[in-house]
């Protein structure tokens, strides 16, 4: 193992697809834990190249999925290390969430010069901040010199990045795109109407395909985690306009799909991860395990959709 974490299954650092590092397929990556509840870094790295290889632009690393507010700064910055040794970091969208704002613009700076491309930034969320602390928040942050994605969350951050004050960070040249999990896909239409420069990125598994149909030039996905090709043949086919195929294969994983949604997200992905042969495993505490009812549906939703072939 190198010094980042690798595994020499590196890729070459070609360009991902698209234009922008933020477009296309990106991984909010699960993040491989050992029986002692320690980070693999090689298992990690082996997943970020897995999933490129299987249709996926991108990974994003240290995002909620990654558990990444359990992590050490140690930790934290090996995985976004590992990540770009491993496919680059024109694939690598590091999430920077911190509660202050001068943490934030720190993350982003080691991001940068571990040379990723972009950088995914939820709004203070130590409090629920107002208009005024937000638009410091990631002009601070925005003075890393790395392009910004804001994460609108406000289910678990209780700060909304309404369609207004999204126009008006793009406006002031802050960000760049946004993935957008509020879950109201009304929002699309009207970020589009105020601000038409500034992307639009699928933030919820479950409600992709509605605003793969509003514009979206990207997701940042979950349960490709488990399922890369069908996920990935899921939004192409959305984006292109083959609606009959999307329709068809939103019917087959939304039963999984829709556990992104939900505050088991993690544990439900990688109980799917380890269902189908990849490094899932246990979570880093407070989060704990499934019950049994939820795991048993989990569990019966992924097998359909192996039995599917959908794996």
């Amino acid at each position: 193992m190198d010094e980042t974490g690798g595994t020499g299954l590196q890729m070459n650092a070609t360009e991902k697809t698209g234009d922008r590092p933020w477009h296309g397929v990106l991984v909010a990556t699960a993040l491989p834990l050992d029986d002692d509840l320690s980070v693999n870094y090689d298992r990690y790295a082996e997943h970020c190249v897995w999933l490129v290889a299987n249709g996926c632009d991108g990974v994003v690393p240290n995002g909620s999925l990654g558990e990444y507010q359990t992590l050490t700064a140690q930790e934290r910055a090996r995985v976004v290390e590992t990540a770009v040794a491993a496919v680059g970091g024109e694939r690598v969208m590091p999430g920077v969430a911190a509660y202050g704002s001068a943490e934030a613009r720190r993350w982003a700076e080691q991001a940068r010069d571990a040379g990723c491309a972009a950088v995914m930034l939820l709004p203070p969320n130590a409090y629920r901040a107002d208009e005024r602390s937000v638009l410091a928040h990631y002009a601070e942050v925005a003075e890393a010199g790395v392009p910004v994605v804001a994460y609108n969350n406000p289910i678990d951050t209780k700060v909304d990045l309404v369609p207004e004050l999204l126009a008006r960070l793009h406006g002031e040249g802050y960000i760049h795109a946004v993935k957008e999990f509020s879950g109201d896909v009304r929002r699309a239409y009207r970020i589009a109407e105020l601000a038409p420069e500034l992307d639009l990125l699928i933030g919820a598994d479950d409600v992709l395909l509605e605003l793969a149909i509003a514009g979206a030039k990207g997701w940042v996905a979950g349960y490709p985690n488990a399922l890369p090709r069908a996920s990935t043949e899921l939004y192409r086919a959305a984006v292109g306009g083959d609606l009959a195929t999307a329709k068809k294969l939103y019917e087959q994983l939304h039963p999984l799909l829709r556990w992104d949604s939900r505050v088991e997200f993690v544990q439900a992905i990688k109980l799917s991860m380890d269902l189908v042969g990849r490094p899932g495993g246990a979570v880093r505490p407070p989060r704990v395990p499934l019950l049994p009812a939820q795991e048993a549906a989990v569990r019966a939703a992924t097998e359909r959709a192996v039995a599917a072939g959908l794996a």
